[in-house]
Formats: structure tokens, sequence, C-alpha cells
């Protein structure tokens, strides 16, 4: 059975920075792409990064703002979030899918196995 935990979240000014990680079990880590999503309420669920293989993929509202890398050895994927935003502000689901290329598996519908997220809000 596949379980993806994160953890992380909390509250923060804008401009601050968090770490978001997920740990993975379960699963061959490295025959998966990793990823995260967010979502904000009364909107849907929205990619916003993923990692496979060394390449990454980012949605442009957080290109050169956030960092997702990944540890193989550890099963675990982190997202560095610098000069965070109030609409930054969501719930960050870690998921992983078999995918190969990262850059065609952008819409929650694709991907296979979901954390149960974690709470971030960006607030002065």
């Amino acid at each position: 059975q596949v379980q993806l935990v994160e953890s992380g979240g909390g509250l923060v000014q804008p401009g601050d920075s968090l770490r978001l990680s997920c740990t993975a079990s379960g699963l061959i880590f490295t025959n998966y792409a990793m990823g995260w999503f967010r979502q904000a309420p009364g909107k849907e669920r929205e990619f916003v990064a993923a990692v496979r293989m060394g390449r990454t993929y980012y949605a442009d509202s957080v290109k050169g703002r956030f960092t997702i890398s990944r540890d193989n050895a550890k099963s675990t994927v982190d997202l560095q979030m610098n000069s965070l935003k109030p609409e930054d502000t969501a719930v960050y689901y870690c998921a992983a899918d078999r995918s190969l290329i990262v850059s065609t598996i952008t819409t929650a519908r694709q991907w296979d196995h979901w954390g149960q997220g974690t709470q971030v809000t960006v607030s002065s």
C-alpha cells in the first residue's frame, strides 16, 4: 500500500520561506515521478512542481521561487518555498505517479497516489 506523508506546513509572513517534506513508503521510489500540488478554498487542485530522473518541472506561478528536490535513498521529496506570497496559501499535497516525463502530468487526475495534505498560510 502506497503511503505519502507530508510535513512542514505552517503560518508564515509574506516574503518568508518554508520547506515542505514528503516521505513515501510502499513503492519503489525510483520508479515514480514525485510532485507537489496545492488547493486553495473554492479552487481546483493545481500543479506546483514535479521531479523524476533529475528532471524538474514547475508551474509558471512558482518558477524561480520554489525548488523541488528528492532523496532517493530516503524516499523523500521536498519543496523549498521562498519569497512566499499570500496567493501561495493553500493545502499542499504530495503525489506520486509512474509517468516518465514530468512535464506531461500537470493535472491532478493524472497522478496515482496522494498524501493527506499540509496547510500553508501566508499572511501578515
